[in-house]
């Protein structure tokens, strides 16, 4: 995998924005192919609402978002607010890939996969509107929050510029896929998520309510934290991540992949 951009291909632009955009791109269609099936990129047309590149076979959507520097960021400005809430309902809804690069020599220094499935409004930020005197008075941008993520929705694909293995991003990518299925309690299970990642492959229910004053913290509206976390494990349970030992003792188990 050739780990630099071609600057051949910005010939003419002006904009570092647009030099970034070119050739993250032209890198991107080149040497990586769809995290689902392994299938060819290609790009979309220009302005297409969060998206970039589809998929020639299983039509997954992908969405570049190309950062200086040697990791991923925390947050990612994205376009227009109420556009990306409407994509991410939409049953076409895009991955996002974070490309991070090395701005002396157009360096790929890390590429990171945040999967669909993760993705919530919970994520999603409103910037400030535009000024009165602006040209687009009144419009509204948006941040996604990756914080909240937990560690399993990032997946790394290249990593301090070192190709990370095809089959384990296939099994990261896999699976978690039930996360698609699961949108009404989307935002808890994946709370819940991030929690247990903190804990050992063996715990206790006990364990868990040790995140109830940070998860009481996080939905201040919510008044029975401890029902949701049980409703949680139960759904992860019968997800097969999961083991229950009895007496409120639990494993983490390694799902079979496809």
């Amino acid at each position: 995998m050739n780990l630099y951009f071609d600057p051949q291909l910005a010939q003419g632009y002006k904009s570092r924005a647009q030099i970034v955009r070119v050739l993250s791109e032209a890198w991107l269609k080149t040497n990586v192919s769809c995290i689902n099936c392994g299938a060819p990129l290609i790009k979309t047309s220009n302005n297409s609402p969060a998206r970039d590149f589809n998929c020639t076979s299983c039509r997954e959507n992908y969405e570049l978002k190309s950062h200086r520097g040697n990791h991923a960021p925390n947050t990612i400005t994205n376009g227009a607010y109420h556009t990306l809430l409407a994509r991410l309902r939409a049953a076409d809804n895009p991955n996002f890939l974070i490309l991070s690069y090395r701005a002396a020599d157009y360096a790929v220094q890390q590429l990171t996969l945040i999967p669909k499935h993760y993705l919530t409004e919970e994520h999603i930020r409103p910037r400030k509107p535009l000024t009165a005197r602006a040209k687009r008075r009144d419009w509204i941008g948006s941040t996604i929050d990756l914080t909240p993520l937990p560690a399993s929705g990032k997946i790394l694909l290249i990593d301090r510029m070192q190709p990370v293995d095809r089959e384990t991003v296939r099994r990261q990518w896999r699976v978690h896929l039930f996360l698609r299925d699961e949108t009404p309690q989307k935002t808890w299970l994946l709370a819940v998520m991030r929690c247990l990642e903190e804990l050992p492959d063996s715990f206790t229910l006990a364990d868990c309510y040790r995140f109830v004053p940070a998860l009481q913290r996080a939905y201040p509206d919510n008044r029975n934290i401890e029902a949701k976390i049980r409703q949680q494990l139960q759904t992860l349970r019968d997800r097969g991540q999961l083991t229950f030992l009895g007496r409120g003792h639990y494993q983490k188990t390694r799902p079979q992949v496809p």
